[in-house]
């Protein structure tokens, strides 16, 4: 199996050690795709070619966001890691993922930095207009441009800035982590590696991300696809019903019949959900007021009632929550939406 990427190993070793760096709330599907694909590499080899290592800031036991743990050594001085994965953990702004003397420490040496998600949108915003190419998980990709602007990511799995790799993480680290592995060992037992992971395919780094990173889902319908790629694209201006089928091809009670099979909902539901979604995104993540958000998301007016009908509370309720939770961002004072 060919190595999907360009990316430039480190020099040669007998053994590979690989450190994984996480923060509280990491994200533990994260974690799995790196170590259960290098366990079974292991396993399969004659002699196992990775080690690896959690490291966090002070060492110890370190949390995840659904409650299970890991055991960490403590950062060095003076790292040693052929590679270092950087784990997200679902707050973009977590300051624990701001980290430019450690990534710095690593690259130095000759490691290569591969930062996932979360870690990768700090290290973007960190960069500022030179990183604009780089890949983060479309959900921070969004964040990043409501709240600066002027940014524009690509939606690609994963992108490459010398010995910097930022990544969408999440289900992409798999495909990072075996193209990593696809240096180190024949492409046989990379091929018995996924084969076990039942990963049928290892996907470029070039691969757009599915559906939020701006295109559909494989629903195995194209014209679906293509009419929920046209509701993605015109999120604060939304088309109308009767327009997706005309733009699509189809008529209106084709489009209908296909959503109700495929997705069990209509085309109306549908979109006004993904319009939810995202605005539920901009009230936990953002400063914009409630009624900047109505307006981003395509509500005009009417903003607080869909929501909560949708979510069960209204977007103050929501944030009024988090706040006293103290997770809520800075926020201006609301007006009404």
């Amino acid at each position: 199996m060919p190595n999907p990427t360009n990316i430039s190993a480190p020099q040669a070793s007998s053994s590979w050690q690989i450190d994984i760096i996480v923060a509280d709330g990491f994200v533990l599907l994260e974690v799995a795709a790196i170590v259960d694909a290098l366990r079974i590499a292991n396993r399969i080899a004659a002699q196992p070619p990775f080690d690896w290592t959690y490291r966090s800031a002070k060492g110890g036991m370190v949390e995840s966001r659904c409650e299970a743990f890991v055991n960490s050594a403590p950062f060095v001085d003076r790292p040693s890691a052929d590679y270092v994965f950087v784990i997200g953990n679902s707050d973009p702004d977590s300051p624990a993922l701001s980290l430019p003397g450690l990534i710095s420490a690593y690259t130095y040496r000759g490691a290569q930095v591969f930062l996932l998600a979360e870690a990768a949108s700090r290290y973007i915003k960190d960069q500022g207009g030179a990183a604009q190419h780089l890949s983060t998980h479309w959900e921070n990709s969004a964040l990043l441009r409501e709240r600066g602007g002027l940014f524009e990511a690509g939606t690609a799995l994963a992108s490459e800035d010398g010995r910097i790799v930022t990544c969408a993480g999440m289900g992409a680290t798999m495909d990072v982590v075996l193209a990593l592995m696809g240096r180190h060992i024949s492409a046989a037992s990379l091929l018995t590696v996924t084969n076990v992971l039942l990963h049928d395919k290892i996907r470029d780094f070039s691969t757009r991300q599915p559906f939020g990173g701006a295109r559909a889902g494989a629903s195995g319908d194209s014209d679906l696809d293509r009419c929920i790629c046209i509701m993605q694209e015109n999120i604060e201006d939304p088309v109308p019903i009767s327009q997706l089928g005309t733009r699509v091809g189809i008529s209106a009670r084709s489009l209908e019949r296909k959503f109700k099979t495929s997705l069990n909902t209509t085309p109306n539901r549908f979109y006004r959900e993904m319009r939810l979604s995202k605005a539920n995104n901009l009230l936990l993540n953002t400063s914009l007021s409630v009624s900047e958000i109505g307006l981003a998301c395509g509500f005009p007016s009417g903003f607080s009632g869909q929501y909560k009908a949708q979510f069960g509370l209204s977007p103050l309720a929501l944030r009024n929550r988090r706040r006293s939770a103290g997770r809520e961002p800075d926020v201006s004072p609301e007006v009404g939406g």
